[in-house]
C-alpha cells in the first residue's frame, strides 16, 4: 500500500456516485526515488497505476484487481520536488462484472497519465 507512504490523501476535491476527484502530495523522501532515478526524481508508472488502484478501492470499499489497460498514457513525468501535489480523478461504471475505469492524473493544466481499462473484484 503506497497510501500514507509514497503519497498522502490531502482531500477530496469532488465526489459523485460514479467518480471522485482527490488532491494527494507526494513524499518526496520516499525511497523508491533513490532508484528512480538518483538526482532526477520521479514517479514511476507502476506507482501512478497502483495510486489509482488504491483510490478506486476506497471509493468501492473493497479490493480489486487489474484486469485489463486498455489505453495507459504518460504525457509528463512527475518531479516530487517540482510537483509535489497530483489530482486524481477516477471514474468508473460497473458493467458485466467489470468496473471500467477512467482516471487522470494532473495538476493545474498540466497532465501526467491518462488511463482507460477495466479491474475487477478481487476474491
Amino acid at each position: 500500500m503506497l497510501a500514507g507512504k509514497l503519497y498522502t490523501l490531502e482531500q477530496t476535491l469532488q465526489e459523485a456516485t460514479d467518480s471522485a476527484t482527490y488532491r494527494i502530495v507526494l513524499n518526496a523522501q520516499h525511497p523508491v526515488f533513490e532508484g528512480h532515478f538518483p538526482g532526477r526524481p520521479v514517479v514511476p508508472g507502476v506507482t501512478m497505476m497502483q495510486t489509482i488502484q488504491e483510490l478506486l478501492e476506497g471509493k468501492l470499499q473493497r479490493k480489486v484487481v487489474l484486469k485489463k489497460a486498455g489505453n495507459m498514457k504518460f504525457l509528463n513525468m512527475i518531479d516530487p520536488h517540482a510537483h509535489p501535489l497530483i489530482d486524481v480523478t477516477v471514474q468508473h461504471k460497473e458493467q458485466e462484472g467489470e468496473i471500467k475505469v477512467t482516471a487522470t492524473l494532473k495538476f493545474e493544466e498540466l497532465t501526467f497519465m491518462k488511463f482507460q481499462g477495466s479491474f475487477v473484484t478481487a476474491s
